[in-house]
């Protein structure tokens, strides 16, 4: 295991080739509890829960978080692939932008427009520039998908709060849905020549009659349960 560079994640488990990068550490956990067998703390440093253990196809699987925003994805990413991860698979919660995005809904985002400073600053890429996920881990993705999912273009932003005016400029470009971690996760993997893919589940609906609406945490949580078995699905393909 090359782990030069590695600062911040101090592996306490083995680091599968497969990861899914949840943002919440919470949802790494449960995600682990419900989803893998035998599985061990892969990190738990700075807050930075990770797990690997056995999943349903029997094959390794790592879920690391990434914490919030596109730096923090940015350096677990990063030391993640120094240390031999192959195939990156973002699970999270969105915004939806689309009204017709239900909360709960699970969502592919098939590119992630950059309105981050961390994607920018990687790659030069202006504002709303489209990075694509990789297609060998896109296809898969969608072939273990049902009709529910939503498929298509997400945006990526540095605040969670505070961010109305740009909801207007978003929809214009095309994104469904808003998430913070997308468009860096995509960016590191195109430079470092690894597989990413990002499936995510409606938390919020931005843009329906009712305005800004919050998802319960019993709906929550069943539709985390949802987006992490569609994730391993895809991988186990």
């Amino acid at each position: 295991m090359n782990i030069n560079g590695v600062i911040h994640i101090r592996p306490t488990a083995e680091l599968a080739e497969r990861v899914l990068l949840p943002g919440d550490p919470g949802r790494a956990f449960r995600l682990a509890q419900q989803l893998l067998q035998d599985h061990a703390m892969f990190n738990h440093n700075r807050g930075l829960w990770g797990y690997t253990g056995t999943a349903a196809d029997g094959e390794l699987l790592t879920i690391q978080t990434t914490g919030m925003g596109g730096p923090s994805a940015a350096i677990v990413t990063h030391e993640l692939i120094e240390m031999g991860a192959r195939r990156l698979l973002r699970v999270g919660s969105c915004g939806g932008l689309d009204p017709s995005l239900r909360l709960g809904q699970l969502v592919i985002g098939s590119s992630a427009l950059s309105d981050d400073g961390a994607s920018q600053a990687l790659n030069g890429h202006g504002p709303l520039d489209s990075i694509a996920a990789t297609a060998d881990l896109l296809a898969p993705l969608r072939d273990a998908a049902d009709d529910s999912v939503a498929d298509g273009p997400i945006v990526s932003t540095d605040l969670f709060y505070d961010a109305l005016d740009r909801h207007a400029s978003w929809i214009g470009a095309g994104a469904i849905a808003v998430e913070m971690e997308a468009a860096t996760i995509f960016t590191i993997a195109q430079r470092k020549g690894v597989e990413a893919a990002c499936a995510l589940l409606v938390s919020d609906t931005l843009s329906g009659p009712d305005g800004f609406v919050r998802i319960g945490d019993h709906e929550l949580h069943e539709a985390e349960l949802a987006l992490g078995r569609l994730a391993i699905s895809a991988l186990a393909r």
